[in-house]
């Protein structure tokens, strides 16, 4: 059987790792190498070379039991980074940082800003954190948040509006490089789901993890296999479906049939190359929305917290916007904390910053997209079996789930398992796969 595959995400590269142990798999990629997201940049560092990641950064054997087993089989090597999150608000006029690596340092950074000791609007802040942490877990697992938006929740129980403005809509915004309008509309049974299984609603938190020398060491490993089958700067324009095949046809003019296509891009994507998509194809993959996100990789500090005490692994920005914006969630990732990297030579990746970083500081500008959740998005999700392997055509990628790379791996697994195709390794433990549902 003669198989294309569409992207090389983790979603595709996963699916074509394993197809091509079976079948015979052509895989289009429009971008001049393969990862996606995983996407790692070499910079010239005041002449040291430094690898650097501007997408796909880190992960931890709880949440991510597939990553850390496909790591595992291929012999990537992987080590300990240090997670925290930090706003500054209004240019350092409030901030706070919270995590670390002792209970201490959780302690100065929330305190980072001392007159934070003398407010009490903080202090109900952080007691209704507390609150939410406890209460919401309880009211999920008794089934008191279906239909609710977070909005819609926090109204209900009668939440401040700084555990939204200060804590929960920056942490959801970063996370999901999403608007805090939209993390308000974030579905309340979802959104509480993701954060108690990342431990984030407990003070125990896991070890977060990141691929030594850059996440392109990994797509390296999985692709050795078939990467003679990856057409780079080939993107597909159309694709069309009969009884006898799919037909797909590419940027260079190139008209080839295969006996089905793995669809492993964005589902709008998908929508706009699939020529003959039906009403409920349509109806599904439509039904996801995407925000471009703008990012630099940069060595510019003033796109960190004023205070270097309040300084975190994420740095949420909710500052006066300088410069308009394709997203208006800004947040500054401190490559030196989470790769690891000398901090004698400081290294940022910002994402929609209020302004730019200075010209002679920036070492590079991408854009990625991400899909944006709500009602709609999770109820597709739940009809997607309904299109899955029909028409000789199936559908993966980290939108699939809550967006992030052990939501691709498992897309594009799923799909090569209902192919026929079997894990190299053994599953899992089932306690750690349902810490990660």
């Amino acid at each position: 059987m003669r198989l294309a595959v569409i992207g090389t995400g983790i979603a595709g590269n996963a699916a074509a790792w394993l197809l091509s142990k079976r079948y015979a798999v052509t895989v289009y990629e429009r971008e001049l190498q393969p990862g996606g997201h995983s996407h790692t940049v070499r910079v010239d560092y005041d002449g040291e070379p430094i690898d650097v990641d501007v997408g796909f950064i880190v992960f931890n054997e709880t949440n991510y039991p597939q990553l850390t087993s496909l790591f595992t089989h291929l012999g990537v090597k992987t080590v300990e980074t240090c997670m925290s999150f930090a706003l500054s608000s209004d240019h350092g006029r409030f901030e706070w940082r919270g995590g670390g690596e002792s209970a201490l340092q959780t302690v100065c950074g929330l305190f980072a800003q001392p007159r934070n000791l003398a407010s009490p609007s903080y202090f109900r802040m952080l007691a209704e954190v507390a609150r939410f942490n406890k209460q919401s877990v309880a009211d999920l697992r008794a089934g008191r948040l279906h239909g609710l938006t977070l909005g819609e929740y926090l109204r209900r129980q009668s939440f401040g509006p700084r555990l939204f403005s200060d804590y929960l809509g920056p942490m959801g915004a970063a996370i999901w490089s999403s608007s805090s309008d939209d993390i308000l509309s974030f579905p309340a049974e979802n959104f509480v789901a993701f954060f108690d299984n990342h431990r984030l609603l407990h003070l125990d938190r896991p070890r977060w993890r990141t691929v030594e020398g850059g996440s392109r060491r990994y797509v390296d490993k999985l692709t050795t296999s078939f990467k003679h089958n990856i057409r780079l700067g080939c993107a597909v324009t159309s694709i069309d479906r009969t009884v006898h095949g799919v037909t797909v046809r590419d940027s260079h003019g190139g008209i080839e049939t295969y006996d089905a296509v793995v669809m492993a891009c964005h589902s709008d994507q998908a929508l706009a190359t699939l020529s003959d998509a039906d009403a409920t194809e349509r109806s599904i993959l439509g039904a996801i929305r995407y925000a471009p996100n703008t990012i630099y990789l940069h060595r510019d500090p003033s796109l960190m917290p004023r205070r270097r005490q309040a300084w975190a692994s994420w740095n949420f920005l909710r500052w006066p916007r300088q410069t308009p914006a394709l997203n208006d969630v800004a947040v500054t990732y401190w490559m030196n904390r989470l790769q690891g990297i000398d901090e004698r030579r400081p290294l940022f990746v910002s994402l929609n910053p209020p302004f730019e970083p200075a010209a002679g500081l920036t070492f590079g500008q991408f854009t990625f997209a991400h899909p944006q959740y709500d009602m709609a998005a999770f109820a597709a999700q739940r009809k997607l079996p309904a299109i899955q392997g029909r028409r000789r055509t199936w559908f993966c990628g980290a939108w699939t789930g809550y967006g992030f790379h052990e939501d691709g791996l498992q897309a594009g697994i799923s799909v090569a398992e209902a192919l026929g195709v079997e894990l190299p390794w053994r599953q899992p433990d089932p306690a750690l796969a349902e810490a990660a549902e």
